[in-house]
């Protein structure tokens, strides 16, 4: 089966003109385009791509790998705007496409947003959605004392949001900040304390609280 928005694992088939056709196990076929096929690729051999959908809606393979992956968070440029939505940067020629309903607030050209990789079911097709909370689980899985990784999202009045191993939203509370932070970075950090409400507050760990920047 090939995944939509995912690295995927598949056999060289055959070579084409354009380029070469990958499959997997069963009959689905995806052309790779000449320009991403490595000189040393031979038939029979596996490689890895990444599997989106072109500006005709076809799935094709590429062997770069985008900003963001599917279900996952990334804070990505927005390069165009148009009166249906946002036009962002994630690595990819084609760029990704935010629409309208799923943006919160004004941007422009050259903002950055954090986003979450989704893919329309009934469309295929991958879009990302700026609304944060509607992506992330509603069922905890995570600890306190948990190490995870985090993303920062943005400022709030109390602290900085941040997304969660790509599952939760929690808040880094500014008394509990004790490094130079911006939009975008990855970080590790702990669960220090999960309210009645589900709402999760994190860490630092305790090495990096030694000095402040």
């Amino acid at each position: 089966m090939l995944y939509l928005g995912k690295i995927n694992s598949l056999r060289i088939l055959r070579n084409a003109t354009c380029g070469m056709f990958l499959g997997d196990d069963g009959d689905q076929e995806v052309l790779l385009p000449n320009k991403y096929v490595p000189e040393d690729l031979d038939l029979d051999h596996s490689i890895d791509v990444f599997l989106y959908t072109d500006s005709e809606d076809r799935i094709v393979a590429t062997t770069l790998t985008p900003k963001i992956l599917l279900h996952q968070f990334a804070v990505l440029e927005v390069k165009d705007v148009t009166k249906f939505g946002f036009f962002l940067d994630w690595g990819l020629e084609k760029d990704l496409f935010l629409p309208l309903s799923e943006q919160k607030g004004k941007l422009r050209k050259g903002d950055e947003v954090t986003v979450c990789l989704c893919l329309d079911e009934k469309t295929g097709r991958l879009f990302a959605s700026a609304k944060i909370n509607e992506c992330t689980d509603r069922e905890l899985t995570v600890h306190e004392g948990e190490e995870v990784d985090l993303l920062i999202d943005r400022k709030s009045d109390l602290g900085w949001q941040v997304v969660i191993n790509d599952r939760y939203t929690g808040l880094i509370f500014f008394d509990k900040i004790f490094k130079q932070l911006r939009k975008g970075d990855k970080v590790k950090g702990f669960i220090e304390n999960i309210r009645e409400d589900g709402k999760i507050d994190v860490s630092f760990p305790l090495c990096q609280r030694s000095c402040r920047f």
